[in-house]
């Protein structure tokens, strides 16, 4: 699955327990009727992910559902959900991209006033 939005938010890398467990969060505002501001956890290497995007860029996060069951000490069984990230993209165009020059507005061309139906040329079509 995947989430496409603005983000919002990108928290610290905490880290927690004797393992040393790493988990970075990140908030996506979703941009439809209704915007939804969508939590995304990044886990261990994959906190990493998240160093070259910053606040205000438009990205797309693919996704996990993560589902888990707990017991409390009353015997109550609780449910929780988490929305796990495993990669992000950038859905803005790369500044400073040299591979193509911007293209002229229509304005800049000008039509063949001058044509000649009867005029021979050699193209194929």
């Amino acid at each position: 699955m995947e989430v496409q939005g603005r983000i919002k938010m990108i928290d610290e890398t905490k880290t927690y327990g004797n393992n040393g467990f790493r988990k970075r969060e990140v908030v996506v505002t979703t941009e439809e009727q209704y915007p939804q501001h969508i939590l995304v956890e990044f886990v261990q290497d994959k906190c990493d992910l998240l160093n070259n995007y910053s606040v205000g860029q438009m990205v797309k996060i693919s996704i996990n559902l993560r589902g888990r069951e707990w017991v409390n000490p009353q015997g109550e069984t609780k449910y929780f959900n988490s929305i796990q990230g495993w990669r992000i993209e950038s859905l803005q165009p790369e500044a400073g991209s040299d591979d193509m020059p911007p293209v002229p507005p229509m304005e800049a061309f000008e039509p063949a006033d001058d044509l000649n139906e009867e005029d021979h040329d050699d193209l194929p079509f």
